[in-house]
C-alpha cells in the first residue's frame, strides 16, 4: 500500500470550507486516507467478487479465492478452472469474468497503463469493456487503484445512504441535490466520497 494522494490535504481544506457536513466528517475521522495497492488485476478481481453482495460475504469469498490461487496474479488465476473458482463461492458469471480477465492480462489484450493517459470517462468506458466490469466497478478502480481525485460513484448504495443520513435527505436522494454536491465538491469528489463512506463504516473500504 502506498501513502495517501498528494491532493489529500488540499482537498480536506477546500471541502471543509465549502460544506459544513464535510467539515464535521473530516474532524470526526482524522485517521486514514485513500490509498492504493497499485495492483489493477488484484483490484479488478476484488471488485468483481464484491458485486451485489455484502462486504462480509465478499471478504469471505475473497479469502477462499486467495487461498485457492495462492497469490492473486494473472498467471496463477488463469490456471484455475471455472469449477475451482466457483468452489470459492463465486457465481458462474463472476467466475467467468475473473477467468476471462486473467487470460486478457496474460495475453496482454488489456493494458492498464493506457488508463493513466485517459480522462475519467474514457477510462470508465475502457474498463467497462471487460466482462463483469460495469460503471460502478470501473469507478472503484479509478478511485482505489488510480486514486483519481474526482470520482462520484452514484451507483454506490453506501454513498447514497451516507448522503441521505448526513444531509437529512430521503433515500434515494434527489438527483438535483446529488448534482449540487458534485459541483460543490469538484475537483475532490473522491475525497468527499471517502469521508461519506467512513460515516457509515468504521473500516475504510479498500479494493
Amino acid at each position: 500500500m502506498s501513502k495517501h494522494p498528494s491532493y489529500w490535504k488540499k482537498a480536506k481544506i477546500m471541502l471543509a470550507k465549502k460544506d459544513k457536513v464535510m467539515k464535521k466528517l473530516i474532524n470526526n475521522y482524522k485517521d486514514g486516507a485513500l490509498i492504493t495497492r497499485n495492483d489493477v488485476f488484484f483490484s479488478l478481481c476484488k471488485s468483481i467478487t464484491g458485486q451485489q453482495i455484502s462486504v462480509a460475504a465478499a471478504n469471505s469469498v475473497f479469502k477462499k479465492f486467495l487461498k485457492k490461487a495462492k497469490k492473486i496474479n494473472p498467471v496463477n488465476v488463469s490456471k484455475l478452472s471455472l469449477s475451482q473458482l466457483k468452489s470459492c463461492g463465486l457465481s458462474r458469471q463472476k467466475a467467468l469474468g475473473i477467468k476471462e480477465l486473467s487470460i486478457k492480462f496474460v495475453k496482454k489484450e488489456f493494458d492498464p497503463k493506457l488508463i493513466n493517459k485517459m480522462s475519467d470517462e474514457d477510462a470508465i468506458i475502457y474498463l467497462s469493456n471487460l466482462r463483469q466490469i460495469g460503471r460502478w466497478s470501473a469507478e472503484m478502480i479509478l478511485l482505489f487503484t488510480y486514486n483519481r481525485s474526482n470520482i462520484w460513484p452514484l451507483q454506490d448504495i453506501g454513498l447514497l445512504r451516507a448522503i441521505s443520513n448526513n444531509y437529512k435527505k430521503k433515500y434515494y436522494p434527489p438527483k438535483s441535490f446529488l448534482n449540487k454536491l458534485y459541483k460543490k465538491f469538484t475537483p475532490y469528489c473522491s475525497v468527499a466520497t471517502w469521508y461519506l463512506w467512513r460515516s457509515i463504516d468504521d473500516e475504510p473500504i479498500q479494493y
